[in-house]
């Protein structure tokens, strides 16, 4: 017990000695590293005022040198700007020196129109007194010459008009013949051979249809079938078709009435087909001109495109090319509206040819210029008009839209194209036999041309000659000289020109006949 203690204690001393021991140890320790410590502190200052104090030397080098350098660029700037002020300012006084010349150059030359101003003003008082002097002295002489011929100025005036008056229209009659006849020469004789030419060059069939198709027949027993029971197959066959049949006494025909040929064309081939079938009776009738409208519309279609084909025309438009096969079954004055067409689209391509434009524009446009008359509705506008509209809505060209409106004159013309189209179709329907007129028009037309011959002055008969062709004109010979004759064919045909519409072109033949006539007693 008393070991064990003393043990604890001696343990206890020697922990409290090793204690102090160590408290002693660690605060030497801990001053030497202190003093360690603040020694490297000093140092690290020492060697960071050093940097320090080298960074800032360079940093103030460099400022210095950037320093001078901008310094160097401004001052140079200057001396470039003070050079542009100096020369400036020179021109500038160069300028003003030649100002300063050119002002005393015009104050001189202001004193001498001064100077030449006041010498006109001398002069034009001069002029001015002596006109006085010269207006009393043509006064006195004028009116000693009214006192010795008997006339005031005014009626010497008058006279003196009149005579210049007829003498200048007889000249200018005489100069108007001189023209005409040298253009004559010029122009005439090319557009002869064109026009010639192209009509040589075009030949087509020409044929006349009426508005009257017969349908013929093997016997006359067949006319019951088509009559039907109380003529109800006839009533039905009217009905579907929009024509009239007419049966008579003719043997073996049956005449179909009517004023659209595409109609007359259905009722045809209907019949045709009834009369083949045996089968004739109103449903039949119905079935059989349904069939019949369809295969008509398909080989109108099939005309227009061989058509397009033949002429070589592409592009057309679907509803265009329909009716340009309608123009089969159309006729205008007797003359069948597909050959017209097709004639005007050659006669256009040759002549263009010649003349050097498109041909092709030229062909179209003429197949396409009558295109308004097979317009199936109805329209309140002129053909050619009517025509345009279609052409532009179905996208044609410009020029073709234009020669389509203004082949009749109802708009300007604004191509080359326009007037060939507008010459061609008058060559197609003014040739001998192409058209057929009715006779109280056609009579009309010539007692017209008589009539506007008639109410010229000097003029006793006159005469329409050669299908209204020629005008043949007698005039009084005593009323009338050579000279006037001349002037007086050229004012007729001035106003047939004006006034009158007609195909082809007039000749006016003036006669001036003298006679001298004595009696023997």
């Amino acid at each position: 017990m008393g070991d064990s203690l003393y043990i604890i204690i001696s343990g206890v001393i020697g922990l409290g000695i090793g204690a102090l021991l160590a408290g002693l140890f660690i605060k030497n320790n801990s001053k030497k590293i202190e003093a360690d410590a603040k020694e490297k502190a000093k140092s690290i200052i020492r060697e960071a005022e050093i940097n320090a104090e080298a960074l800032k030397k360079d940093r103030i080098l460099e400022a210095k040198e950037k320093y001078l350098k901008l310094k160097s660029e401004f001052e140079e700037e200057v001396n470039k700007k003070k050079n542009i002020i100096i020369t400036n300012e020179n021109k500038i006084k160069q300028r003003e020196q030649s100002l300063s010349k050119e002002i005393e150059v015009i104050k001189r030359k202001e004193a001498e129109l001064d100077s030449k101003k006041e010498n006109l003003s001398a002069q034009l008082h001069a002029v001015q007194v002596k006109k006085e002097e010269l207006d009393k002295v043509t006064n006195q002489r004028i009116s000693d010459l009214e006192k010795i011929a008997g006339l005031t100025k005014d009626e010497a005036k008058e006279q003196l008009v009149e005579m210049l008056k007829d003498e200048a229209t007889t000249k200018a009659s005489s100069q108007i013949k001189d023209i005409l006849d040298q253009a004559k020469l010029t122009a005439t004789k090319q557009a002869k051979k064109i026009v010639l030419d192209t009509i040589q060059r075009t030949a087509t069939e020409h044929a006349i249809e009426n508005c009257v198709s017969v349908f013929n027949i093997e016997s006359d027993d067949i006319k019951g079938k088509i009559i039907g029971r109380e003529g109800r197959n006839i009533r039905a066959l009217e009905a579907a078709t929009g024509v009239e049949i007419i049966v008579d006494d003719t043997p073996e025909a049956i005449i179909i009435s009517g004023f659209d040929p595409v109609r007359r064309e259905i009722a045809r081939l209907s019949l045709h087909r009834l009369v083949q079938d045996g089968r004739i009776h109103p449903a039949r009738i119905e079935e059989v001109v349904a069939k019949t409208e369809k295969n008509i519309e398909e080989e109108i279609v099939e005309i227009g495109e061989r058509t397009c084909i033949d002429l070589g025309i592409h592009g057309l438009h679907p509803e265009l090319i329909r009716m340009v096969g309608r123009m089969r079954f159309r006729s205008s004055y007797g003359q069948n509206l597909l050959q017209h067409s097709r004639e005007v689209a050659k006669l256009c391509a040759t002549m263009a040819a010649e003349l050097g434009l498109n041909a092709k524009l030229a062909k179209r446009a003429g197949l396409l210029h009558d295109i308004g008359k097979v317009w199936p509705e109805e329209a309140e506008l002129p053909h050619a008009i009517l025509g345009m509209e279609l052409a532009k809505k179905y996208k044609e060209h410009p020029e073709v839209v234009n020669a389509i409106g203004a082949h009749h004159d109802e708009i300007e013309m604004t191509s080359m194209i326009s007037p060939i189209i507008q010459a061609c179709d008058a060559i197609s329907g003014s040739r001998p036999g192409a058209r057929r007129e009715i006779m109280d028009s056609y009579i009309k037309r010539l007692k017209e041309l008589e009539d506007l011959a008639l109410s010229f002055d000097g003029v006793n008969k006159c005469f329409a000659m050669q299908a209204g062709r020629e005008l043949r004109v007698l005039v009084d010979a005593d009323n009338v000289d050579d000279q006037t004759a001349s002037k007086l064919s050229f004012d007729i045909s001035q106003k047939i020109e004006k006034e009158m519409q007609y195909p082809g072109q007039i000749k006016i033949t003036v006669i001036r006949e003298m006679r001298a006539v004595n009696y023997a007693k």
